[in-house]
């Protein structure tokens, strides 16, 4: 035996006794309204899963499309009166479990299919607009201190100009303003490879011109994206674009990824200057390597946090939008547009107001809360708090 474990005033090292994962589950199970939060996420998750897989297809178990007339306006827990329908239109619980609608239409198939819209449009959303966040922070956060040459203005403004044209239907006139752009980024990359400043003509001296740096540029169009009221410019966006999932997915991430913007540029702010990142820009690391192996990882915490957030309140935009008349076309069922039908019968019918109400209320309560637990787990000045 090695005389430090025959002293008994010297300790031998200890390990420690629970990895990060298992510490992080510890708090999080000590958080009860966090744990609870999680807990109805999961219920929803399959809940979703399950009216994918139960309301669609031909033939579906739960068809939230049928048409009962005769059974219209009916109360939850209600019976159907069989003498009034086929075989293949009674409910397959034997049972309305949430009532029918104006339509005779099963409200609880209505909500199981609109629990996958709401979870679809929730997830995707904020995944676009996560992507495109770490990618605007992350260039302002690392490479915000280089500066922006004159013609890469000149190449940018071409390029998006011929987007938009392009996208209006001139064709033309669209794709000779992208080759313009295109062009000019090529002539200008040979000329500054080829030709020594010296050597430069004036004109060609006056786009080589340093005109502003990433980070002002991307952070000031972050403030004028903050400037528009986001439901508004969702609304008219989904206004002129044709009814879709897909186009509200797309149009509520693309105009939600500034506050993940904000929080990685910050974070990479902090990091730039640390030790390690220092040390891999030494040993001669590429920046992408840096970026992606080193800077994202110790970044992510409160990208999470603004994700897990963002999910609740893509699937408020989505009901808000669907209630409005805007979102998801018919015949697919959401929470939103159950919910708008059922506020013409909110005297004679309440359960179709107050069962899609109440189900987008927990979902989104439970989002938040267990983003607000994330935040003070993955935060350590918090977790002396629990």
């Amino acid at each position: 035996m090695s005389p430090i474990n025959n002293n008994p005033l010297i300790e031998a090292p200890a390990a420690p006794k629970r990895s990060r994962l298992e510490e992080s589950w510890k708090l999080l199970r000590r958080n009860r309204l966090a744990f609870m939060g999680l807990v109805i996420f999961i219920l929803f998750f399959f809940t979703a899963l399950g009216g994918l897989l139960l309301t669609s297809g031909t033939r579906p178990v739960f068809d939230p499309a049928l048409v009962r007339l005769p059974e219209k306006l009916l109360p939850p827990l209600s019976r159907p009166d069989l003498s009034n329908l086929h075989v293949e239109e009674i409910p397959t619980l034997g049972i309305y479990v949430f009532g029918t609608d104006n339509l005779g239409r099963d409200v609880f198939a209505r909500m199981l299919q609109g629990a996958w819209v709401s979870l679809t449009v929730g997830f995707v959303a904020v995944g676009i607009s996560v992507l495109i966040g770490i990618l605007m922070g992350g260039l302002a956060g690392y490479f915000g201190q280089n500066r922006i040459r004159v013609y890469h203005l000149i190449t940018l403004l071409l390029l998006l100009l011929g987007s938009v044209i392009l996208a209006a239907g001139a064709i033309l006139s669209g794709g000779i303003l992208l080759l313009m752009g295109v062009f000019l980024l090529v002539f200008m990359i040979r000329s500054k490879t080829l030709q020594p400043e010296s050597g430069r003509k004036t004109w060609t001296r006056f786009l080589f011109i340093e005109a502003i740096s990433i980070d002002t540029v991307i952070m000031r169009f972050v403030d004028i994206m903050l400037c528009f009221p986001s439901f508004f410019l969702i609304l008219t966006v989904v206004a002129i674009l044709p009814a879709s999932i897909y186009n509200i997915m797309i149009v509520i991430g693309l105009t939600s990824w500034m506050g993940t913007t904000r929080f990685v540029r910050a974070e990479f702010l902090s990091l730039r200057e640390q030790d390690f990142v220092t040390a891999a820009r030494a040993l001669g690391i590429s920046d992408v390597r840096i970026i992606f192996r080193h800077m994202i990882p110790n970044a992510i915490s409160p990208v999470l946090v603004s994700a897990t957030i963002g999910i609740a309140t893509a699937i408020l935009i989505e009901a808000g939008l669907s209630f409005l008349g805007f979102g998801v076309p018919p015949p697919d069922a959401t929470w939103g547009n159950v919910l708008a039908d059922g506020r013409r019968f909110i005297f004679d019918a309440p359960w179709l107001t107050f069962i899609p109400g109440l189900a987008i209320l927990i979902v989104v309560l439970s989002f938040n809360l267990f983003g607000e637990g994330l935040r003070d787990i993955l935060n350590p000045k918090l977790r002396e708090r629990y």
